[in-house]
C-alpha cells in the first residue's frame, strides 16, 4: 500500500495554560530571581542576577541544584567554602533559606502584566479553559493566586511543580491541568511561558507551545527599565530572547500575554487543517 492514514483533530483550542512569572504576572520575572541572588550570598557566594536566571522555569530546588553546577559558580562555590557544593547544601538552601525568602516576597511582585486580564476574560468568552503551571512551591503559588484573583485573574485549573513527580521539563503539570480540566487531545492544548523549560514543557506533553519573549525571564527587565533604555536595545534584547524561545521549539514566540488572543485563532485555523503540534 502507498499511502497510510492517521487520525487528526480539527476541533477548537479547549484549553491555555499559562505560566505565572514573566507571562501572567511580575513583569521581568524578578520574585524568584532575587531570592537566588541572596539565597547564594548569604553563603558568601556572590552570583549575577545573569546567573541566576539561567535555569529560570525548572522546580526551585531543581533550580538551586543547577546554578550550584555551572562551571563559574562552582568554581566560586570551592573557593569561598572550601568544598564543592554538595546536595545536602542544596537541601539546606531550599529549605532553610529559599523557601521563606519567597514567601515574604513573593506578594511584593504581584501585579499582573498588562494584558493579562483582557486577554484571559476574551479566551474564556470563547470557552477556552484557563490553566497554570509553575516552577513554584505551594505554598508560593496560593499567594500569587490569591494576589491574582484581587487584580481580576482566577484560572481554571492549577498546578504546581511540588503537585507532581517531577517539574520542567517533564510534562506531568501539563498533563494534571489537561486531567483536572477534563480536556484532551494535546493538540487542544497551548502551552505559554516565558522561560525555555516551560516550552520543553509543552512539547513533551505533545501542546502546541507559545513563548513570551518582552515581559519574561529571557529579558529579565521591568517596564521601568525598559523604558530607561534605548528603543534600538530594547528591540535586540527583545529579539534575543524570541530566538532563545523559537530555537527550543516554540510554534510561536509573542512580545506579551497581550498578543494571546490572534495567535490562538491562528493555532484554530490550522487545527481546522489538520495540522498538529
Amino acid at each position: 500500500m502507498d499511502f497510510t492514514y492517521r487520525r487528526s483533530y480539527k476541533g477548537p483550542v479547549k484549553l491555555v495554560i499559562l505560566d505565572w512569572a514573566g507571562t501572567t504576572l511580575d513583569y521581568g520575572c524578578y520574585a524568584p530571581a532575587v531570592v537566588f541572588v541572596e539565597v547564594f550570598k548569604r553563603r558568601g557566594v556572590e552570583i549575577t542576577m545573569e546567573q541566576a536566571r539561567r535555569p529560570m522555569g525548572l522546580k526551585k530546588l531543581d533550580h538551586i541544584r543547577a546554578i550550584s553546577r555551572q562551571d563559574e559558580v562552582a568554581k566560586l562555590w570551592k573557593q569561598i567554602r572550601g568544598k564543592e557544593c554538595t546536595e545536602a547544601d542544596v537541601q539546606e538552601m531550599f529549605e532553610k533559606d529559599f523557601v521563606p525568602l519567597q514567601v515574604a516576597c513573593i506578594a511584593d511582585y504581584s501585579e499582573l502584566i498588562p494584558g493579562t486580564v483582557e486577554t484571559v476574560n476574551e479566551l474564556k468568552g470563547r470557552g477556552i479553559k484557563i490553566g497554570s503551571t509553575t516552577g513554584y512551591f505551594t505554598e508560593a503559588m496560593e499567594i500569587n493566586l490569591r494576589e491574582a484573583k484581587k487584580q481580576g485573574y482566577d484560572p481554571d485549573v492549577n498546578a504546581c511543580a511540588s503537585d507532581v513527580p517531577a517539574g520542567r521539563p517533564a510534562p506531568w503539570m501539563v498533563m494534571s491541568n489537561m486531567q483536572q480540566a477534563s480536556v484532551f487531545p494535546p493538540e487542544a492544548v497551548v502551552k505559554v511561558d516565558d522561560t525555555k523549560p516551560g516550552i520543553s514543557e509543552g512539547l513533551n506533553a505533545g501542546t502546541w507551545t507559545i513563548g513570551v519573549a518582552k515581559t519574561g525571564n529571557e529579558v529579565g527587565l521591568n517596564q521601568q527599565e525598559l523604558a530607561a533604555l534605548p528603543a534600538e536595545k530594547v528591540i535586540r534584547k527583545v529579539d534575543q530572547a524570541a530566538d532563545g524561545l523559537a530555537k527550543e521549539g516554540a510554534h510561536y514566540v509573542i512580545e506579551s500575554i497581550a498578543a494571546l488572543p490572534a495567535v490562538i485563532s491562528e493555532i484554530e485555523q490550522r487545527l481546522k487543517m489538520g495540522d498538529r503540534p
